[in-house]
Formats: structure tokens, C-alpha cells, sequence
């Protein structure tokens, strides 16, 4: 190559200023020096390249055979150095070039192709940087024209299908059409199958496939998909061998790839793997490469997990100097300069929490303050700036006990509340660790600490999908946050607010489901422009949320764009709240509202918190009654730990049940809990009356219906009132809400597996149909589907088409993957997101006589992901679930009686009826049947 250079130069220097052929003689050389550049790296050749071929363009004005090739290869040279540089003029400028030589080169013309396609790239890269659709949109739509061009075995047909790729990879981040993504994937596969192995560039579309991967990791969480990521991340890199120029570039999306697997899977040889190859990048990108300041940083960051899993010094150590390396090529002015300097203070932190060194916290604190300093309000680094300084102050205080530290920390987390930005991640754990060092420090601000996390979780939220897929990252923000909220609250003696806070802060996931799919179907059958601003909300929504995912995963401030996409998410949000019925379009109910739910009878919120238990009391027409527990949540969790041990296999014939042991807990749950209860409700409702139980944390894993003495001439809770559950208030007002339809257009259908794959046979399933039939066949349409007919997609049809379910077969519940719970039919399982997806047509009620159809993850028991509230959630007003195991013989006697009893006065099936036909079900049966299985089902909805 060099001989080359000096070969072009050489000529170049024989042909005199005046000579016809001097523009080629200045583009051959311009074009060999170009070659080197992307063969070493050295920025001076491409930078003459670019003067010699403004010169060559020069001397081929307008009318030129070869002004076309000038005008090419100048654009190339400049979008070259934008890569290197990141000056915008430069890719404005290759674009209008690019543009020019398209005219040039019209339909037809056999270079027009190629034309087509660099200017589509050069498109893409600007959308990358400004964000604006429309260059996205003309970029694939040149890509597409440049492929129809190219012949089926031409070699750069495959470039095309990798760039078409990668830009429909990039619409699929903006606007979130799965099709996008799934396009890219399979044109990153073509364009890999049109690529000889060996070749230069198979690398690249390795490594272009490698993310679509991870980007449907990220989407669907599937993690087939970052394994296949990480293998083809592997592939490429092998293509990089060492002394490739762009091998820094592939090491480092491995050790990415690899360090996100130990984030899911917690496997370390992953994290060290991680490491390994840092420090290989790290090797590249010697004093003076660009991307040196990352590499150390990410180092550091991967040393700090290491050292958070073994605890070994050396690792926290280099760290820190990483860290400091990293700040020093951060100097004031760069971007990255606030997350260097929180992350080396976060470091000294952690190191003078293990050596009790002063200095290490006084620096610490001088770090955080000038990080902060350069996180104006608004930045999105503000809130965990904020946090992380208040941290370290309130370090110092329980070290020297200035009470000037504690004042200062306090005065900064109250800076929070005035958050007006899209909120991310960063914001919500910033609040979180606010109202847990209010508690800590009994502080005055903690109900407002809590008020703020609720509002930053609800707005978080608000900008996800109601995709399982975000069921971790709701887990992980609500934890306990609604129960200590409650029961702070409660101990401000705010009653209303605290019944506000728990509704905001449990079963998010449901709630969001419901809050947008009724909502939004409502905007857009509401007239043209609900319809409209329906669509815009969801375009906008999408976007604000890709963008707060990579702030989560890169410490790159993208204030502005954010500032402007929270822009137009309040401003569709208020345009929204401006039509007639939507004046409350995604704000938490009031209590003025969740206050209906008691209108059949009293809600009572039963919650178990670090701080306190207590229940309150829901009433239809005063202010909630408060009632203490005596009880910590400690003997809560140990209550339901007990219980679900010893009815882990109840309703199997192959283990005893110890009876003795399931009523201790039984008692316990009545002297602590429900018996006082039941002795403040006297004072309001009647004997027989029914009232809804709406238990929080543990208190949902256990039976509070079957609580009480146990004892001759004492009454049990089921003697006194008949019980049913709700998850959330607005779940029960929205079931009340739901008006039933004529019985004539109801159906009625009844699904029976006794014999799935692969599972146990139950034998009563058949005599369990016959008897529903019996009982129902006269009163409504009825249909049965059992054995081959019990399958999957007809179970979804049924459901699709039928208000009234009866679903006898085995249960399975996921309590890892609370998502894939199942109903076992023929040909596999019915999951949760299968039944989600599908639209119900105004459904009323369901009978799920399967095992654990009330049991969910129970790691987060509020979020309430189980079979019955998959249902419930469906629209299905009234539905009967099992806490554990169904004992086969005794669900038929059960099922019996129950539908006997669910008629009402007229001869109609009534679902209203459900929770007292099964309270009477159970009483008439309660010398027949085993004790376990008289309290094993439950009763949710109306």
C-alpha cells in the first residue's frame, strides 16, 4: 500500500497543473491514501485524501464525465472522518454530496445501485446522531430500492442486506414493530449466506446479527437469543485476529454480551470472561485512542462486581485507579465526566465501608459534589447524583454525628420532588433510597419520600409495554415499597393516603395492563382525534422508552433528547386529558374512587411491613377504620413459610397430612390477625354478611378466610362472614363495573385434560364435566371440549367466544417464571401470556378446578401473577381458584353442590352468586371431605 501511495504521488507530481487528465491523477492518489487510512488508522492520509479530492471535484465542474466519482468519493472521505471525528458538518456535507451524485447516476445508470446504498448508510448515521425518523425512513426505503438493483449473485448484495438490517433494526428501536426486527434478523442471515467464510467482512454481519439478538434479548427476554449473541460475538471476534485494527471494538461487545449474561444468570465465569477481555480492549486502545476512557471504565466497573461477589481488596483497588485513569481523559467539558467522577466516589465509598479510611469518604463526598455540580436540573445523572452525595453525607454524619451532614442530605433528596423529567431508573432507586433513609433517620419527609417513589414508579411504568417482559424490572422497582408506604402512612395517621399508596404500588403489572388496554381502546373508538392521539401516545411512549432502557445500560447523557421526548409525552398526555372522559388518563385513583369497591360490602387491606402490620378497614360511605395488628412481619413471613410447607402435597393420596399443624397456623392467624378484625366489623355489618379480603405481602400465601380458633363453643371466621378476595381495589370495581349481559347471548363451555402429556392421569375429570353438564346444560348454551379437544388453540377459542369456564385439569404453576404458569392441555400447556393476549368477550365467570391456580412468584406475592388472576385480569368478573393441591375425588362433590347453589331465584346462573355457593358448597360438605380440601378454594371478583 505504501508503494502504492508513493507510486500516485510520484505521478501526480509529473503531471503539471493544466493537464486534461490532473483530476485523476489527484483521485488516484486521494484513493490510495484513503486505503491506507482504513488499513492503519492514520488520520493525516485521510485527511489529504480529502483536500485531494475536493481538488479532483474541482477541476470537474457541472457537465463532467467523472463529476459523479468526485462527488462520491469526497462523500465516502467525509463520512470517514465523521466516524472518526463525529463532526456533524462532515456527514451534512457526504449526505448532499451523496445526494448530488444520485442525480447523476438515474435509473438505469449501472452505478446507481451503489449510489443508493452509501447514501442510505450516510442517512442512518445521521438519524443516529440527531434522532430524526424521517432520515431513518429514507434510508430503508434507498436500501430497499438499492437491493431490487443489485443481481441475486452479485457480492455486494449481501453489504445491502446487512445495511437494510441494520436500519430496520434501528426503526424497531424507535417505534417497536417486532416485524422490523425480525426482518433485520433474517436479512443479517441472508446477507451472512451470500458471504464467502473468510471473507473481510463476514465479521461485520456477525457481529450487525450479534445485537438484532441481543436487541430481541432485550425486547422478549428469551435468553436463547443472548446466548446465540454471545457465540456470534465470539465468531467475529475470531475473524479480528490480533493486530486487526477494529479487534478493541469486537473484544469489547463480548465482554458487553458476556457481562449482561452474568447480570441474568449470576454465572461468574461469565463476569470473568468479561474481565479477560476488557483488559485485552483495554491493551488496544493505547494512551491517545479515542475509546481508551471506556475501556478503562468498563474494566473498573466489571473489577467492582467481581470484588461485590469474592470481596477480594486488589480488585477494588485497581478499580479505583482505573476509575482515576478514566477521569483524567474525562477532563471538564466531556460528557462522561459526571458518571467518572460518581463512579470513583462510589468506589471510595466502598472502600472506606471495608478499611474505615476517612480520607477515602472525605474524597468521596468532594467527588459527588462536583459531579452534581455538573448535573443541572434536569440532567438525567441529576437524581443519582443527588442520592449518591446525600449517601455519603449521611455516611459521615453516623461517623462524626455533625448534624449539619444529615440536614445537607436531606435538603438534597427533597430536591427529588421537584423531578419534572421523563423518569428512569436512576430517579426511581434515588427515591427509594430517600424514603429509606427517612425511616432509618425517623425523618420528618418520609411520607413524602414515599408519595414521590409511588409517583416516580408510576411514571416509570407508564412508559413500558405491557409486555412480560418488564415484569423483572416492575419486580425489582416495587420490592416493598407499597407496604412500608402504607404503613407509614398508616402511622402518620393519613388513612386515605395510605390506601391511595398500596393501590399505586401493588400489582403494577395488572394494573398497567388495565389502565392502557381499556383506556386506550376507549381513545380510540372515542371519535377521530381520541383515535389519533391514541396512536401518537403509543409512537411516543415507545421511543421515551428505548431511550430511558439505554440510559439504564450507558452512562452517555442524553438529556436533550430525552428533555424532548418527555416534552411531547406530556403534551400528548395533556391534549389526552383535555377530551371529556380522560381527565384522569393515567393519574392513580383518588380514594374518592377506590372507595366504591366497598359497595357490596367491606374491603379489608390487610399489610405486612418492616415497620408495622395493620389492617385497614374499607367502608362504602366513611373514612377507613384502622385496626393494629399484633404481629410482626417477621411471624408473618415464618406463618406462611410453615404453611406452605405442610400443604406443599396436600391433596395427594401419597402423603399425611399433619391436620394438627395446618389449624396451629390456623389459630395464630386468628388471634393475630383476623379475630380482631372480625371484632371491629361487628360493629358495622351483620352476621352472614360478605366482605373481601385484600391481603398484602405474605398475607396473600395464606388463608385468611379459614382462620379462627378452632375450638368447641368458638366460632371460625366462616361462621361469622363469607369471604372473598381481591387483589387490588380497582380490580374489584372494575368487575362491578362490568355489567352483565342477557343470558340468552351467554355460553357456557366446559374443558376437561384428565390425560396431558406427559402428566399424571386424573381420573374424576369426566364425571367432573358430566355433573357441570348436568347442572348448567339446562340454563345456558353448553359445550364440552375434553381429551384430543382439550388443546391449547381450542381452550384460546373457547375463551374468545364463551362468558362462563369450568377448567378441570392439572394446574402447574411457574414460581421462577410466574408467566409460564400453565393449565396442562393435550398438546402442552396453556400459559398466562397465552391467556392475556387473547380478547374475551365480556367473560363473567370461571371455575378452575386445577391445582395452585392462586399461587404465584413468591419472591413478589403483590404483583399476583397466578392462573386465577390471569383470568381475573382477562375481564372475567368472578372466578374460583385453589391455593394448593385439588383433591381429585372431592373437586366433583364440590363442583356439585357449588353449581346447585349458584342459580339464582329465576333459574339463571348468577355470578354474584360464587362466593356464597361455594361457602354453602363447602358447609354441606364440610363432614365429607378432608379438612384441607373444604378451605382450599377461594373466591376473587364480585
Amino acid at each position: 500500500m505504501a508503494d502504492n501511495v508513493e507510486w500516485c504521488r510520484a505521478a501526480l507530481l509529473e503531471c503539471p497543473a493544466n493537464h486534461p487528465d490532473r483530476s485523476s491523477f489527484l483521485a488516484n492518489l486521494a484513493s490510495s491514501l484513503q486505503s491506507r487510512f482504513q488499513q492503519q488508522g492514520i488520520l493525516s492520509d485521510l485527511e489529504e485524501a480529502i483536500e485531494l479530492h475536493r481538488a479532483a471535484l474541482v477541476l470537474r465542474p457541472p457537465g463532467h464525465p467523472l463529476q459523479s466519482s468526485s462527488l462520491y468519493d469526497l462523500a465516502h472521505s467525509l463520512h470517514d472522518r465523521f466516524q472518526q471525528r463525529g463532526f456533524l458538518s462532515d456527514l451534512d456535507e457526504a449526505i448532499e454530496l451523496h445526494r448530488a451524485a444520485l442525480v447523476l447516476h438515474p435509473p438505469g445508470h449501472y452505478f446507481r445501485s451503489s449510489s443508493l446504498n452509501s447514501l442510505s448508510i450516510s442517512l442512518r448515521r445521521r438519524f443516529e446522531q440527531q434522532g430524526a425518523l424521517s432520515d431513518l425512513d429514507e434510508a430503508i426505503e434507498f436500501n430497499r430500492a438499492a437491493l431490487v438493483l443489485y443481481p441475486p449473485d452479485q457480492s455486494l448484495r449481501s453489504s445491502c442486506f446487512n445495511n437494510l438490517a441494520i436500519g430496520l433494526r434501528r426503526r424497531f428501536e424507535q417505534q417497536g414493530a417486532l416485524s422490523d426486527l425480525s426482518e433485520a434478523i433474517e436479512l443479517h442471515r441472508a446477507a451472512l449466506a451470500l458471504c464467502p467464510p473468510g471473507h473481510p467482512i463476514q465479521a461485520e454481519f456477525l457481529n450487525s446479527l450479534a445485537i438484532s439478538f441481543r436487541g430481541r434479548f432485550q425486547q422478549q427476554g428469551m435468553l436463547s437469543d443472548l446466548n446465540e449473541a454471545i457465540e456470534l460475538h465470539r465468531a467475529a471476534l475470531a475473524l479480528r485476529p490480533p493486530g486487526h485494527l477494529d479487534r478493541s471494538m469486537y473484544l469489547n461487545n463480548l465482554a458487553f454480551g458476556l457481562h449482561h449474561r452474568f447480570q441474568q444468570r449470576g454465572v461468574l465465569s461469565d463476569l470473568s470472561d468479561a474481565i479477560e477481555l476488557n483488559r485485552a480492549a483495554l491493551a488496544l486502545r493505547h494512551p491517545g485512542h479515542p475509546h481508551r476512557s471506556m475501556s478503562l471504565n468498563n474494566l473498573a466497573d466489571n473489577l467492582r462486581s467481581k470484588f461485590k461477589q469474592h470481596g477480594v481488596m486488589s480488585d477494588l483497588d485497581e478499580a479505583i485507579e482505573l476509575h482515576r485513569a478514566a477521569l483524567v481523559l474525562r477532563p471538564p467539558g466531556n460528557s462522561f465526566r459526571p458518571t467518572s467522577l460518581n463512579d470513583l466516589a462510589n468506589s471510595l465509598r466502598t472502600r472506606f465501608q471495608q478499611r474505615n479510611d476517612l480520607s477515602d469518604l472525605s474524597e468521596a463526598i468532594e467527588l459527588h459534589r462536583a459531579a452534581l455540580a455538573l448535573c443541572p436540573s434536569g440532567h438525567s445523572l441529576r437524581s443519582s447524583s443527588l442520592s449518591d452525595l446525600a449517601n455519603s453525607l449521611q455516611t459521615r454524619f453516623q461517623q462524626h454525628g455533625r448534624s449539619s451532614d444529615l440536614e445537607e442530605a436531606f435538603r438534597l433528596y427533597l430536591q427529588l420532588f421537584q423531578v419534572s423529567h421523563a423518569v428512569s431508573r436512576r430517579d426511581l432507586c434515588a427515591a427509594k433510597s430517600w424514603a429509606a433513609s427517612a425511616e432509618q433517620f425517623k425523618h420528618k419527609s418520609a411520607l413524602i419520600a414515599y408519595k414521590t417513589t409511588l409517583k416516580f414508579l408510576d411514571q416509570h411504568v407508564a412508559v413500558l409495554s405491557s409486555s412480560s417482559r418488564y415484569f423483572n424490572v416492575i419486580r425489582e422497582a416495587t420490592s416493598s415499597l407499597a407496604m412500608d408506604a402504607f404503613s407509614c402512612a398508616v402511622r402518620h395517621d393519613a388513612l386515605k393516603t395510605a390506601v391511595e399508596l398500596v393501590e399505586q404500588g401493588r400489582a403494577v403489572f395488572w394494573t398497567q395492563l388495565a389502565r392502557f388496554r381499556k383506556p386506550l381502546d376507549d381513545l380510540s373508538t372515542s371519535g377521530d382525534a381520541g383515535e389519533a392521539l391514541a396512536d401518537e401516545f403509543k409512537q411516543v411512549s415507545f421511543r421515551l422508552r428505548k431511550v430511558l432502557d439505554a440510559l439504564d445500560a450507558s452512562p452517555e447523557d442524553q438529556s436533550p433528547q430525552i428533555r424532548q421526548l418527555t416534552m411531547q409525552w406530556n403534551d400528548v398526555i395533556s391534549r389526552i386529558r383535555m377530551l371529556p372522559g380522560f381527565s384522569r388518563f393515567l393519574l392513580p385513583p383518588l380514594f374518592s374512587d377506590l372507595q366504591e369497591a366497598a359497595e357490596g360490602g367491606p374491603v379489608i387491606i390487610v399489610n405486612a411491613s418492616q415497620y408495622s402490620c395493620d389492617a385497614l378497614i374499607i367502608l362504602s360511605a366513611q373514612d377507613p377504620v384502622r385496626v393494629p395488628l399484633d404481629i410482626s412481619q417477621t411471624d408473618v413471613t415464618d406463618l406462611s413459610s410453615t404453611f406452605l410447607s405442610l400443604t406443599d402435597h396436600a391433596g395427594s393420596s401419597d402423603h399425611q397430612i399433619e391436620l394438627h399443624k395446618i389449624i396451629g397456623v390456623l389459630r395464630k392467624l386468628w388471634h393475630g390477625v383476623v379475630g380482631p378484625i372480625v371484632q371491629v366489623l361487628r360493629r358495622f355489618i351483620p352476621r352472614g354478611s360478605r366482605i373481601w379480603w385484600c391481603p398484602t405481602a405474605e398475607f396473600t400465601l395464606l388463608p385468611l378466610h379459614a382462620a379462627g380458633p378452632y375450638e368447641l363453643l368458638s366460632h371460625n371466621l366462616s361462621h361469622f362472614y363469607i369471604s372473598s378476595y381481591t387483589p387490588t381495589l380497582a380490580t374489584l370495581i372494575r368487575a362491578r363495573q362490568q355489567v352483565s349481559r342477557d343470558a340468552s347471548t351467554q355460553n357456557f363451555v366446559a374443558i376437561g385434560q384428565a390425560n396431558p402429556v406427559g402428566g399424571k392421569t386424573l381420573r374424576c375429570v369426566a364425571a367432573e364435566l358430566d355433573v357441570v353438564a348436568q347442572r348448567v346444560a339446562p340454563l345456558l348454551p353448553f359445550t364440552s371440549l375434553a381429551d384430543s379437544e382439550a388443546t391449547v388453540q381450542g381452550a384460546l377459542d373457547a375463551l374468545s367466544r364463551k362468558q362462563w369456564l369450568h377448567l378441570a385439569c392439572h394446574g402447574m404453576p411457574n414460581r421462577k417464571q410466574p408467566f409460564e404458569s400453565s393449565f396442562a392441555m393435550h398438546d402442552g400447556p396453556l400459559m398466562i401470556r397465552d391467556i392475556i393476549r387473547t380478547h374475551l368477550q365480556n367473560p363473567e365467570f370461571a371455575f378452575l378446578s386445577a391445582c395452585h391456580t392462586t399461587v404465584g412468584d413468591e419472591s413478589s406475592p403483590d404483583e399476583a401473577i397466578h392462573l386465577a388472576a390471569a383470568m381475573q385480569f382477562s375481564g372475567f368478573r368472578s372466578v374460583i381458584g385453589s391455593m394448593w393441591s385439588v383433591d381429585d375425588n372431592v373437586a366433583g362433590e364440590i363442583v356439585s353442590v357449588f353449581y346447585d347453589n349458584l342459580v339464582d331465584d329465576s333459574g339463571r346462573l348468577d355470578c354474584r352468586r360464587a362466593a356464597g355457593a361455594l361457602h354453602k358448597a363447602v358447609k354441606t360438605l364440610r363432614k365429607k371431605i378432608p379438612f384441607e380440601q373444604q378451605i382450599v378454594f377461594v373466591h376473587i371478583g364480585v
